[in-house]
């Protein structure tokens, strides 16, 4: 049996748990706190306004297209480990635009998708290995593309061989670039997914039919550099579910995911330079002769801005967000926008440096392994050094419920108890209605 038919068995035939459900739950959640201010116009984002001169239809795929893109605009959507990128801002916006077409769909079927989508996506990371990534593939949309397309399948509630030439029918169109960080291609990536998910699924349910066997065989291969595993895509499937663990990993800041452990470290130096240094905030900057940033080789593949322009830019950039940090306290919203850049913040920044730590393994043997220690040198030569490994980052979690108050700051205590009971999908309608609100534009 070939892989493509056999990864299309195991999306018709497997049957999420309850705590898979309950996992999507915080999932959707998460989703639609950092992509409805997007699609409301509450946080301003000229590039959608470009994109809706281009895309005016208002048919599923396009609007999968928008919906992806404003769920990725901030950046400050979930992560998958496995996957290396973001899953639920290309599956959850292929899912929602199909689900406006088709008001009889279940909460329960709606939120399967969305698991067999990320234990699809977790999969096909695992699969194609180290390479892709490195290589510069964007994972989010090349490996996205196909996830999000199991999950549309699995909605639309075709037979094995339909999903079959979904899957590749997406896998033809699966393509994205990592040089594209920093701009607003990287989250319109995502709307490219979404996009072709739906396409897919369409096409295959208007009977136009693909190469029925080898096809997923030969994406794995074409960009796997010879690390691919194919095996890995379905040996295993659900055991544990991908959405459960290593689960999805929601983000505390809006930024690159590859800056969070030394923001995390800077917060600790922050308050260590105010204790023993007994200078006003003011003088940190002059006290401060050079931060020094080390991690494993490779780990700052994603934050590889080293001198931003803009707050887009920014937000990948590990000097800005650790001087951010240390002068600021925070990582908002407002501090990685449009907007340009703080002049103070800039300046610290350009006092750190990035020393990679050659005797860690590289980044691209396990990911999960990374750590950022940051040193800060004072000029009367005392030095302050902090290490935080991602897993001690993640595993301080995230409040949704701030979360979602952060993002949409400019909504009630009503409508935000509104749109948690909503994201949860218990009741009939608020499948039709959660739609119908991110799909508005």
């Amino acid at each position: 049996m070939n892989l493509t038919l056999q990864l299309a068995e195991l999306i018709t035939g497997s049957q999420p748990s309850a705590l898979a459900r309950e996992k999507a739950r915080a999932g959707v959640l998460d989703f639609v706190s950092v992509a409805l201010p997007i699609v409301q116009g509450q946080i301003v984002d000229t590039p959608l306004s470009g994109l809706r001169k281009v895309y005016t239809a208002r048919d599923s795929q396009t609007l999968a297209l928008l919906l992806g893109y404003a769920g990725h605009a901030l950046d400050f959507d979930d992560f998958h480990p496995d996957f290396r990128g973001h899953p639920s801002t290309v599956i959850l916006p292929a899912l929602f635009a199909l689900a406006r077409d088709n008001p009889q769909l279940g909460g329960e079927a709606f939120l399967d998708a969305y698991i067999i989508g990320v234990e699809t996506a977790g999969r096909l990371g695992l699969a194609a290995g180290s390479y892709h990534y490195k290589a510069g593939y964007h994972s989010t949309v090349t490996l996205g593309t196909i996830a999000a397309a199991a999950a549309a399948a699995r909605l639309v509630n075709v037979s094995v061989d339909q999903t079959a030439n979904i899957l590749g029918i997406a896998a033809t169109r699966a393509s994205g670039l990592r040089a594209q960080f920093g701009s607003a291609i990287k989250p319109l990536h995502a709307g490219f997914a979404a996009e072709s998910a739906v396409i897919a699924t369409k096409l295959a349910l208007a009977g136009v039919e693909g190469q029925p066997a080898a096809v997923l065989e030969a994406f794995l291969i074409s960009s796997g550099g010879g690390q691919q595993q194919p095996e890995k895509l379905v040996a295993h499937w659900a055991e544990p579910w991908r959405i459960v663990s290593p689960g999805l990993e929601f983000k505390p800041y809006p930024t690159c995911a590859g800056t969070h452990s030394a923001a995390d470290a800077a917060f600790v130096l922050r308050e260590e330079w105010l204790q023993t240094s007994g200078k006003p905030l003011a003088e940190l900057a002059d006290d401060l002769d050079s931060i020094d940033v080390s991690f494993p080789p490779g780990g700052d593949i994603a934050a590889s801005v080293r001198c931003p322009h803009n707050g887009i830019e920014a937000r990948f950039s590990l000097e800005y967000v650790i001087a951010a940090v240390l002068l600021r306290n925070r990582l908002s919203l407002a501090d990685f926008g449009e907007g340009p850049l703080d002049a103070e913040i800039f300046a610290l920044a350009k006092k750190v440096q990035r020393s990679p730590d050659a005797t860690a393994p590289p980044d691209e043997i396990d990911p999960t392994q990374r750590f950022h220690q940051v040193t800060l040198s004072r000029k009367n030569g005392e030095m302050l050094v902090c290490r935080i490994t991602r897993k001690q980052s993640v595993a301080k979690g995230v409040d949704q419920k701030l979360k979602l108050q952060g993002c949409l700051s400019q909504a009630s205590q009503q409508e935000w108890s509104e749109i948690e009971t909503l994201s949860q999908l218990t009741s009939p309608a608020a499948l039709t209605e959660l739609a119908k609100r991110l799909t508005s534009f």
